[in-house]
């Protein structure tokens, strides 16, 4: 670790879609900071958003800032400025949501409090601001309280280490008049979307997934339609879903699975549609391959905490989200 101070370091604002040099340099300190933490440190609605620009009325910001010179190149001529720390801030109306990642060999040495300063010399003001803190780290939490923000949601992170041990299911468990099928791209995106809508109708992400969104996920390498499963009545409307997610493996790091997302409609909720779906998913995730399944929670979701343990899910880890209210 380098110590030297970051207070007067140059941060540099863009405005996305970043250009490829620059998304390259935050990948590499992502994978960097992702490696170090067991967790990775910008979500993925950002890493879109950083690409394409975010969603229509929405301003994406990249905040990155560069030590002087890189104190661990070995040749003199190779000490060029390098990229310490990153952030994303995401405006959408009202709100605007910051997430931030240091590179683990700048770390305590005031890379985070730069970003933090920058940003509230650009806004003129960091009310209003919700922070994400992935892994919730205790230099995020001490950069919080410097700054006045105040810790206001807890998103857990469950994890299955034995998905063998989760039997599969079939049509035959869920309740008459319910079919299992999977999502068929070019004719469901309408139906899910306000299959969707309404099973996270007071949920502020998930709830207010627009069609852009769920098409740039249908382009992301990982997309799988047979790793997205429907329930539907007899009416042929969506009334549950389990959409799936699969890592390959990396070295070392077998595949891992995602419970990328669970949700049942208010009116058909109360029927055992969660678990069935769940069961489906997990059970697809095993027959690819995937040596562990992870998914995140609301905390204070106790109904669905219940589900996922009931299943061998336990909590492993917490992201956290931050808040700056004005001061009355």
């Amino acid at each position: 670790m380098t110590s030297a101070n970051a207070s007067h370091w140059p941060v540099h604002r863009h405005l996305a879609p970043l250009d490829a040099g620059t998304l390259t340099e935050t990948s590499e300190l992502l994978r960097a900071a992702s490696a170090a933490d067991g967790t990775p440190s910008v979500s993925e609605q950002s890493l879109i958003a950083l690409r394409t620009g975010g969603n229509d009325g929405q301003q994406v910001e990249a905040y990155l800032v560069y030590s002087p010179e890189d104190p661990f190149a070995e040749e003199e001529s190779a000490r060029d400025a390098v990229l310490a720390g990153f952030a994303v801030l995401v405006t959408t109306g009202e709100d605007a949501v910051l997430e931030m990642a240091v590179h683990p060999g700048y770390r305590n040495i005031g890379v985070g409090f730069r970003l933090a300063e920058r940003i509230e010399a650009n806004r003129g003001t960091l009310d209003g601001i919700q922070a994400w803190s992935h892994g919730d780290a205790a230099a995020a939490e001490d950069l919080a309280a410097h700054f006045g923000f105040t810790r206001v949601r807890e998103l857990w992170r469950m994890r299955l280490s034995t998905p063998s041990a989760v039997s599969p299911v079939d049509d035959d468990a869920l309740p008459p008049g319910y079919t299992l099928r999977t999502f068929v791209p070019g004719q469901d995106e309408a139906a899910w979307l306000d299959a969707n809508a309404r099973a996270f109708a007071h949920h502020p992400e998930q709830g207010a997934l627009t069609l852009r969104d769920l098409q740039e996920r249908q382009a992301e390498p990982w997309f799988d339609p047979q790793g997205f499963f429907l329930v539907v009545d007899q009416e042929g409307r969506i009334v549950g879903y389990h959409w799936t997610k699969l890592e390959p493996a990396q070295g070392r790091q077998g595949a891992q699975g995602e419970v990328y997302v669970v949700g049942v409609v208010p009116e058909a909720q109360g029927k055992g549609l969660g678990k069935v779906l769940t069961r489906r998913g997990l059970a697809h995730l095993r027959e690819q391959g995937a040596t562990t399944v992870l998914l995140y929670v609301e905390a204070d979701n106790a109904p669905a905490v219940r589900l996922y343990e009931s299943l061998g899910f336990t909590h492993w880890d917490s992201d956290v989200m931050y808040r700056k209210n004005p001061v009355s």
